[in-house]
């Protein structure tokens, strides 16, 4: 592993990329869109063609390949990979002229003002036809992975169960049709799987650790993967620790500042502060470990430290997920 914190040993990795379709979600600001742009890379790396999908249309993922704005239909921002921001209406659309052979124009007008009605009143309307997008394009094989940048944590269960949710409502007919193959993708464990992005620390290890309950609980979709990103490396061995705090004393923080010209306390206390910072967060990650299924993979990132995000990061974290599922 390319990460360890000296914590029990994670189960051995899965075939993460062998999937179809990979829905990426977390608490805001773990960094679920740059571990979606990486695996977007990582697959395309492995020969796969992928299609990277932009559920909230924020434009944050085609900036991870420095790419330019992005709309419904998939545009190409790296060799191997395209990206699209979803978009209801859009998709809406394109499932009439698909399914019910109505040839639509620009917007559709007083058929938008009718779905948002039915939308509100029916629940999972809306989440439908993002989620029947994606299984769509799996069904249709145009791509060998979508990778989706879905909703945070607390929105991305209601998005994996809305097939079912119409299935409760519907018994028959065209709709209950397509909701079924969309719950036949969906629930295939080794097509469809959630990856987990989390940090460790206390709120997004609570958050990650109900949601992978909520997941087996009220959806048909499969844990595939707990992504733990920004793990701090292990600067100093406890030896070194201990010398450390030795050399804290005033004395001979006076006596060092005189070889070297300068306050060394700041560099003792930042010593300090990162084993302490490290050792709490190795209690958060010990902790969402104990929790999980063992037989979900933990992978493990390391803490990137740029200022700027964009290709670069993509590249460095679909490095570091590389090495920890062995490829």
């Amino acid at each position: 592993m390319t990460a360890t914190l000296g914590e029990p040993t994670p189960p051995p990795p899965t075939d993460l990329l062998g999937r179809e379709l990979l829905f990426v979600t977390g608490k805001g600001g773990v960094g679920k869109t740059t571990v979606t742009a990486a695996l977007a890379q990582l697959a395309s790396q492995q020969g796969r063609r992928v299609l990277a999908c932009d559920i909230d249309a924020s434009g944050g993922l085609g900036s991870m390949f420095e790419a330019g704005p992005t709309g419904f239909t998939p545009t190409p921002v790296a060799p191997g990979i395209s990206v699209m921001s979803m978009d209801t209406e859009a998709s809406l659309r394109e499932y009439l002229k698909l399914h019910l052979r109505i040839p639509l124009a620009g917007r559709i007008g007083p058929l938008a003002k009718a779905f948002d009605f039915v939308a509100t009143a029916a629940p999972g309307v809306r989440e439908i036809l993002t989620v029947g997008k994606l299984c769509w394009e799996v069904k249709e094989g145009h791509f060998d992975l979508v990778v989706v940048d879905a909703p945070a944590s607390g929105h991305v269960v209601s998005q994996l169960g809305a097939p079912q949710a119409i299935n409760d409502l519907v018994k028959v007919g065209q709709i209950r049709t397509q909701t079924d193959w969309m719950l036949e993708i969906l629930s295939d464990p080794g097509r469809t799987g959630v990856v987990a992005v989390t940090t460790p620390e206390e709120m997004p290890v609570s958050e990650t650790i109900e949601l992978t309950e909520r997941i087996a609980e009220q959806t048909s979709a499969a844990l595939a993967a707990v992504v733990v990103n920004r793990v701090l490396p292990e600067l100093f061995t406890t030896r070194e620790e201990e010398v450390f705090e030795r050399l804290r004393t005033p004395e001979l923080c006076g006596s060092i500042g005189e070889v070297v010209g300068g306050d060394v306390a700041p560099v003792l206390e930042a010593a300090r502060l990162a084993v302490n910072m490290r050792r709490a967060r190795a209690v958060h990650l010990r902790h969402l470990q104990e929790r999980l299924d063992p037989r979900i993979a933990v992978l493990l990132v390391p803490y990137i430290f740029t200022r700027v995000g964009g290709l670069r990061s993509t590249r460095q974290v679909a490095t570091s997920l590389g090495d920890e599922l062995g490829l």
